[in-house]
């Protein structure tokens, strides 16, 4: 039991830290597209991690079945969204960011 809760621990530590990095990229990334891209993808692998983290300390099944659950569900309205930003961005004429 003790080898689940540390593991579990160390797991929640690593989606934390994929959480702060994507807040870090939308804060310095220089445009929208740049952003949504560090959101989406370091919160998605954040949250996996805290779910994981989460499910290695948990002794309910059920428990388990609603974390996953919600990351599903976390993962699908963030692709959603993310999508419609982008697109929206798109027919307001919002160039990507380029290295010129």
């Amino acid at each position: 039991m003790d080898i689940l809760y540390y593991s579990g621990t160390f797991i929640l530590i690593i989606g934390l830290l994929f959480f702060l990095s994507g807040t870090v990229g939308l804060i310095r990334f220089p445009d929208i597209y740049t952003r949504l891209h560090a959101l989406t993808k370091a919160d998605n692998v954040g949250l996996g991690c805290v779910i994981c983290g989460l499910s290695l300390q948990s002794c309910n099944w059920m428990l388990i079945v609603k974390l996953l659950l919600i990351w599903l569900l976390v993962m699908v309205a963030s692709s959603a969204s993310c999508h419609l930003i982008a697109s929206s961005a798109m027919q307001k004429n919002i160039k990507p960011w380029t290295r010129s």
